[in-house]
């Protein structure tokens, strides 16, 4: 009985309508809602810390390539001319040459797509270079290495072109066509071609 009494007399000092399960459960909702405000933070920092480790990946899988295209032209079995490849299978197994020569040890999967797809830069029906068929905004727009400076100022993921040097200071290269100072790119069925 008296255990009766000091419940009814907690009851009576508190104001009509507020006991200690209503401020409890009050309490309960504020907490779940600032669990889900942080966890969104978080959600949305891990996002952009895990695009921006893709776009890392995608300029190191970009260099393979500027650099294979480059091994490839650079490289004269004899009798053979100086030329691009014509497919990026030509990377794997140089067709040139009567041993077997690799310039690139596979088609690497585009980060930013998850598919080994790649939009090709061609001059003619020969390819100098590659890029993403993403069309995601970049995160990094500056701050480039020098190998890598053609992608600064671009706004999507398709727009980042991975060519070799070659293609730009070569003035063996026939004029509109990669030669010295040459910058047209157009879109044609997801490969972009060099020409004026």
């Amino acid at each position: 009985m008296v255990i009766r009494e000091e419940a009814s007399f907690r009851q009576a000092a508190l104001p009509k309508g507020l006991d200690q399960s209503g401020f409890a459960y009050l309490w309960l909702l504020f907490l779940i809602a600032l669990m889900g405000l942080g966890l969104s933070a978080a959600s949305d920092v891990y996002s952009t810390v895990a695009k921006r480790d893709r776009e890392k990946a995608l300029m190191a899988v970009g260099r393979q390539f500027q650099e294979a295209i480059g091994r490839y032209y650079a490289f004269r079995p004899a009798g053979a001319k100086r030329e691009f490849p014509a497919s990026l299978e030509d990377l794997l197994l140089d067709p040139r040459s009567p041993g077997t020569v690799r310039h690139l040890r596979k088609i690497f999967v585009d980060p930013m797509t998850g598919k080994a797809e790649w939009g090709l830069v061609r001059i003619g029906d020969r390819i100098i270079g590659v890029h993403s068929l993403s069309e995601e905004p970049v995160i990094k727009k500056d701050g480039f290495e020098p190998d890598l400076r053609l992608l600064a100022g671009k706004s999507s993921y398709a727009e980042w072109l991975f060519i070799h040097e070659i293609t730009t200071v070569d003035p063996a290269l026939p004029a509109g066509q990669g030669g010295q100072g040459d910058q047209a790119v157009g879109n044609t069925d997801q490969r972009k071609d060099l020409n004026d």
